[in-house]
């Protein structure tokens, strides 16, 4: 039983999965690239864990692991660098880490070459089963999981004291700022104007950068530490592992990003969704009937604001505060909807992982 990250950040999506199968007395070897992954000095019974890099080591263990199943966050298996054993006939198992569709911010074949998927809700399910009809690929086991993340946000509101919930009033709300990465990214493309507008508004501003914004273009967050630094109505927060500034905002801004449908499923908070040109990475999309969950949803969850209206967003900020008991029952019924096993995902998945493990005779 091998689970594999690239970053320690993962840890968010199969972290309670491990947790559950170690408690069950399941053995787990634990895989990541990340060498300043505080799991790889864990000591549990039952888990070892080991650093692997992400060169050519990671790539021929991967063609020559001998495990029984394996679990991964990591999207496009056999397609890049990381294929599947060619020593053993190993089970794999994909884990989302984000709630989003699977056809449109992902490239084409993404899943194709995993042998069960544990999805999130509805939608992944009828995308994946029609992808498969239409690229005549083979069926895959789908199980119902939920998400990870989200369990974890509303785990926490448990344990949170009512007066560090929300840090904001109607009249002077947090704002968060929490958008995707790269070209359509709302702070690759105007992060510095929209903070000033918001703090000339009066409003207190957190910016919560990507990981790959931090990565990719570490130049767009330096320029906005740069202006804003001295104001103490911003702050940035790049701790993704903390969810101190989603308690704290009363309203989010983003666009395309992921952390915009867990925010608003988990604290039923709304959003505002800039709308910036859309984060595609399979042109061939529309080749599926279905409308992509983060392009039908968004209304659902708040207010769109074309980018031509981006002066408007200050306006729309207070509004929306002031409306966040609509919001809030608008988006419970939504959630719903469109997420499995809401509080119990990683009971879900180790069910689903021992059954396989047991199909493989290797339990």
């Amino acid at each position: 039983m091998v689970f594999y990250v690239e970053s320690s950040g993962d840890w968010t999506h199969v972290g309670p999965i491990v947790e559950e199968l170690l408690r069950r007395g399941t053995r787990v070897s634990y895989l990541s690239s990340d060498p300043e992954d505080p799991r790889l000095s864990l000591e549990r019974k039952g888990l070892s864990t080991f650093f692997i890099g992400q060169g050519t080591i990671r790539t021929l263990l991967f063609v020559s692991l001998e495990a029984a199943v394996m679990v991964l966050t990591m999207p496009d298996l056999e397609t890049f660098h990381i294929k599947r054993s060619t020593a053993h006939p190993t089970h794999y198992v994909y884990v989302f880490h984000s709630i989003v569709s699977t056809h449109m911010i992902y490239r084409e074949r993404a899943f194709d070459h995993f042998d069960t998927i544990l999805c999130v809700g509805p939608h992944h399910v009828a995308e994946i089963r029609e992808a498969e009809t239409l690229r005549g690929t083979a069926a895959k086991r789908l199980v119902e999981h939920g998400y990870a993340r989200l369990d974890a946000i509303l785990k926490e509101q448990e344990t949170r004291s009512p007066g560090k919930a929300q840090d904001s009033t109607q009249d002077s709300p947090i704002v968060l700022v929490a958008p995707s990465w790269g070209p359509s990214g709302i702070l690759e493309r105007f992060g510095p104007e929209l903070v000033q507008g918001l703090l000339d508004e009066g409003l207190r501003v957190i910016v919560r950068p990507h990981p790959e914004t931090r990565r990719a273009t570490p130049q767009v967050i330096s320029k906005l530490e740069r202006r804003f630094g001295g104001d103490e109505r911003f702050s940035l927060d790049q701790d993704m592992n903390s969810k101190d500034s989603l308690y704290r905002s009363a309203v989010m801004i983003s666009d395309w990003s992921g952390a915009a449908l867990e925010y608003a499923f988990g604290l039923l908070k709304p959003v505002i969704f800039v709308d910036t040109p859309r984060k595609v990475n399979n042109p061939n999309y529309a080749q599926l009937s279905i409308t992509p969950l983060e392009v039908s949803i968004r209304e659902q969850l708040g207010k769109l604001m074309p980018e031509s209206e981006l002066s408007r967003i200050c306006v729309a900020a207070r509004e929306i505060g002031r409306q966040r008991e609509d919001f809030r029952n608008r988006i419970e019924t939504t959630r719903s909807e469109v997420v499995f096993n809401l509080g119990r995902s990683s009971e879900a998945a180790a069910d689903a992982i021992e059954r396989t493990l047991s199909d493989t005779g290797r339990a």
